[in-house]
């Protein structure tokens, strides 16, 4: 993968801090908190039998899905070549290392997820990112991310500029009609068996 990238964000993730990251969040705990969540959100949904993740780190997130459904073909999309070599491990995961405003579909999915990324990239290029995953999916897409009604930037374990907070839910359906509202929810850090970081998920389907 190439090493220039459109926004400083970007290299921030594909880097040392992305690196850092990854060694961070190598707990298995997280792969039961995250069946949990997972469990949740697709109660709702049917027929997926393939799943695309946009910024997929180390593969908790793939990893818990594997779990529930076992069935179906997994790929993700990682800038960072630590995190996707932990990705490519697994052995069950198609792995693309690339940036997600430089990754192009070849096939769409059942579910597209993206689960605390939104946050972490340049505002500028959201429509982007919002059209690549309507484009991806063939019927679901979930966001799972910190929820602000309003856009707001916060400091990010000392870092401006790397942590961004709004409706990326409300945003994705205003500008994609064709997308429906399925179900949304929240999963709390100081949930005594299954924690999150206080993300709130949302579930769309395309209609058309």
């Amino acid at each position: 993968m190439k090493n220039t990238y459109k926004t400083p964000q970007e290299e921030f993730w594909a880097g040392e801090f992305g690196n850092d990251y990854t060694e961070r969040n190598a707990e298995a705990r997280w792969i039961a908190s995250n069946i949990a969540l997972f469990a949740k959100i697709l109660a709702r949904t049917r027929g997926i039998s393939s799943v695309l993740e946009l910024g997929a780190n180390r593969g908790l997130n793939l990893l818990a899905l594997k779990q529930i459904l076992p069935d179906a073909s997994f790929s993700g999309v990682e800038i960072n070549r630590q995190a996707a070599t932990e990705l490519e491990r697994h052995g069950f995961i198609k792995v693309h290392h690339a940036s997600i405003l430089e990754f192009t579909p070849t096939a769409t999915s059942s579910l597209v997820l993206i689960k605390g990324v939104l946050i972490h990239l340049n505002p500028d290029v959201l429509d982007q990112v919002y059209e690549l995953m309507v484009k991806a999916s063939s019927c679901y897409i979930c966001l799972a991310e910190y929820y602000n009604p309003s856009p707001v930037a916060i400091s990010y374990r000392g870092h401006a500029d790397r942590l961004f907070k709004r409706d990326f839910a409300g945003e994705m359906m205003a500008r994609h009609p064709s997308l429906q509202l399925v179900d949304y929810g929240f999963a709390y850090h100081g949930d005594s068996h299954f924690p999150q970081d206080d993300l709130t998920w949302f579930l769309m389907q395309k209609t058309d």
